[in-house]
């Protein structure tokens, strides 16, 4: 209260009282602030703001999701205080939380959206919860090992069967609540379950007896179902479709399935398809590549107005995607977002005999374009879409039309320029990944370190230079090399070897990173795979230009046996003030006392991994880091270093920080360890989904599935 008090005097010295603001522009500031502090900090400063502090504005919807400083007393005390005011409650991955924290939300009286994914609760607290919650009509929870359906009160029922939006995460194969869900309009499905136990004991995907309840789906609008790597998952989810292809709800307009790998079409299927094919028409939809490649569905499925499309890893060739998706180039300014990732024959006229290096045809992307005016996220990644010669053609030309743009992903191949790979044809020499020791690279050119000279030499030639200027408001940005694949992989051991990256990749370094200096507005921002980075001077440029920035990955740039980008690293991150995430993947990386006190600046850092084949680290430097960095909540370190240095770093971190850092999660460990896999399992879902797995997240999911 005194240093409020002083800071007060101080303003009306100056002649500014924050306090004279209006009622709007104080609830205006005071929106940005945590719930927590708003309820137990600020409120009790003077009458004014215990006044504004508790308006409905700001008491209505509750978000602790990403609060990391939030512990059980002070959900307790903001239950108590506020708890009959909040009507949306947010606790998805609070996964540092005592389950006894869940008994707090009863006093919610009023709740209407909940969102407890990666809590822990029981299925007792779950039923307990529910009976005193009325109002619900969207719950987002967990299923894990030990759930028990038959535990659920008659109460904790009649409030499910209310419910219209679901959102479940499956960590063991169940039905969960959907039984008891009867009036769902929105399921959304997240199978995280593992083909081994603990124990090495292999599961199966037949649900427990008594668990076989038929799940209601008449009044289903959406269905979302994402399955992680594994053969339990698939048999779990079509138990889940097997009732849908009985009979398609008549309303469905969104049918998502993500599934990596294979996933087999059966008769099931098959008949859900059909029926859905005969009656109704979608606004959203993402197929198992094997349910869309080689047959005419979609030439059959009705689309309404849609949003969203996804044709992941799918062989669609551009002809198709123009004749049966968006009507031959017809008007299609209602999809908002288009996941083409991995389609490697999508922008060519047919894909028989087509190669997947050969160029692609402009005028299909050009088609695509026009029809799609208003696309926001648009994912090309991992694919080779290289462009002819013809002038004003180029990929980058044509999307820099898409002025609406938000985030985009692109393989590394398509924003090379053509004429500078037909000037300077690429060698033997640099055809393959750089390894040990200082060579000499033929056939590239060499970059001025100035970075302002550098901005004058490519800006009038580029077309990646022009694309970022056009794309000005744009957020979020991926450039990944079409054959980039991560060291760690999801349910598998450490990939010990990449494969080099396309020719036509050759010559983007460092220049192409600095255009990317002219988004103002970026926010997120993945590099993968670029071979000719050699200074790395254009991360300079980003961090003096993007000072919005709060989510960086960085993999593979440059020789892959030197990382030659680290002094220009530590100059970027000193200007970096919004850095939240950093992730860095690169072969020998020391994590030494310079990379950390330059880290150091990043005074908002929230979460930190770095995985690196035959990296090193120094532990004093790291506790040193995390010392100074008193937001840090997530250290995650896959390096060279022996078992039992990295065992030492990880006690010693958790011994010093833990008490006043509840949601603190470190993992130390040796990348190529054949236990790897088994870590990575007990790392809370939301920090391995958003940052410690690699994978392109533009068009991921339809925008804004779940709040």
């Amino acid at each position: 209260p005194q240093e409020i008090v002083s800071g007060e005097s101080e303003e009306e010295s100056n002649g500014v009282n924050l306090m004279e603001f209006s009622d709007e522009i104080l609830l205006h500031i005071l929106s940005y602030v945590p719930c927590t502090d708003l309820v137990l900090n600020v409120r009790r400063t003077c009458r004014k703001l215990a006044t504004l502090c508790l308006d409905k504005s700001l008491t209505h919807t509750v978000l602790l999701q990403k609060d990391y400083k939030v512990n059980k007393d002070k959900v307790k005390q903001l239950m108590r205080d506020i708890g009959k005011e909040i009507y949306q409650l947010n606790m998805a991955g609070c996964y540092w939380l005592p389950s006894s924290t869940i008994d707090h939300v009863t006093r919610c009286k009023n709740l209407v959206k909940l969102n407890l994914s990666g809590c822990h609760v029981t299925s007792l607290r779950l039923s307990k919860m529910l009976s005193t919650l009325q109002h619900l009509r969207s719950l987002a929870i967990d299923v894990n090992p030990g759930f028990d359906a038959s535990q659920l009160s008659s109460e904790c029922k009649a409030t499910l069967s209310r419910v219209s939006e679901l959102k479940q995460t499956l960590y063991t194969p169940s039905y969960g609540v959907v039984p008891c869900c009867t009036s769902l309009e929105k399921l959304l499905l997240y199978f995280e379950i593992l083909d081994r136990s603990r124990e090495g004991f292999m599961l199966s995907g037949q649900l427990m007896v008594g668990e076989s309840n038929v799940p209601h789906y008449q009044n289903l609008r959406v269905f979302y179902a994402r399955l992680a790597p594994g053969y339990v998952n698939q048999e779990v989810v079509r138990l889940y479709l097997a009732v849908l292809s009985d009979r398609t709800p008549e309303n469905l307009h969104a049918f998502l399935i993500s599934a990596p790998g294979s996933f087999a079409e059966t008769g099931a299927t098959k008949n859900l398809l059909d029926s859905m094919a005969r009656n109704v028409r979608l606004d959203a939809l993402q197929l198992p590549k094997a349910w869309i490649n080689g047959s005419g569905l979609l030439q059959h499925l009705k689309f309404n107005n849609p949003f969203y499309f996804s044709f992941s890893r799918c062989t669609l060739s551009g002809g198709h995607l123009i004749q049966r998706v968006i009507n031959g180039g017809k008007d299609l300014k209602s999809l908002t977002s288009l996941n083409l990732s991995g389609c490697v024959h999508c922008l060519a006229p047919e894909s028989l005999f087509r190669k997947a290096e050969d160029d692609i045809d402009s005028s299909i992307l050009e088609s695509l374009v026009v029809s799609c005016c208003n696309l926001r996220h648009l994912n090309l990644s991992a694919a080779h879409h290289h462009s002819s010669e013809s002038i004003g053609n180029h990929l980058c030309q044509l999307l820099s039309r898409l002025k609406h743009l938000l985030s985009l992903a692109l393989p590394v191949c398509s924003i090379t320029d053509v004429a500078a790979n037909v000037e300077k044809p690429p060698t033997a020499s640099n055809l393959v990944p750089q390894t040990f020791g200082r060579k000499v690279r033929i056939g590239i050119q060499t970059y001025p370190r100035n970075l302002a000279d550098q901005a004058n030499q490519k800006i009038e030639s580029s077309v990646f230079w022009a694309l970022m200027g056009s794309l000005r408001f744009l957020e979020t940005l991926e450039v990944i090399g079409s054959s980039f694949s991560s060291a760690m992989p999801r349910n598998e051991p450490a990939i010990r070897n990449s494969l080099p990256p396309c020719v036509r990749a050759q010559s983007v370094g460092d220049s192409e990173v600095a255009a990317i200096s002219q988004l103002t507005y970026l926010q997120s921002l993945t590099l993968a795979q670029l071979p000719n980075i050699l200074t790395g001077s254009g991360l300079i440029s980003i961090g003096l230009q993007c000072q919005h920035l709060r989510t960086l990955s960085l993999a593979n740039l440059g020789m892959m046996g030197k990382v030659v980008y680290m002094s220009a690293l530590m100059d970027m991150l000193k200007h970096c003030k919004c850095l939240r995430d950093l992730r860095l993947e690169q072969p020998y990386f020391c994590a030494g006392a310079q990379f950390f006190q330059a880290l150091s600046h990043c005074s908002s850092l929230q979460r930190l991994c770095i995985v690196s084949r035959s990296g090193t680290l120094q532990s004093d430097a790291v506790m040193s880091f995390m010392a100074n960095c008193l937001e840090v909540i997530m250290c995650h370190m896959f390096m060279g270093e022996s078992l039992t240095v990295c065992k030492n770093l990880q006690q010693s971190i958790v011994r010093s920080f833990q008490a006043d850092r509840p949601a603190l999660n470190v993992v130390i460990f040796p990348l190529l360890h054949e236990d790897l896999t088994e870590v990575i399992r007990d790392v809370p879902m939301r920090h391995l989904d958003e940052i410690t797995l690699f994978k392109s997240r533009v068009a991921e999911e339809p925008p804004n599935l779940w709040w």
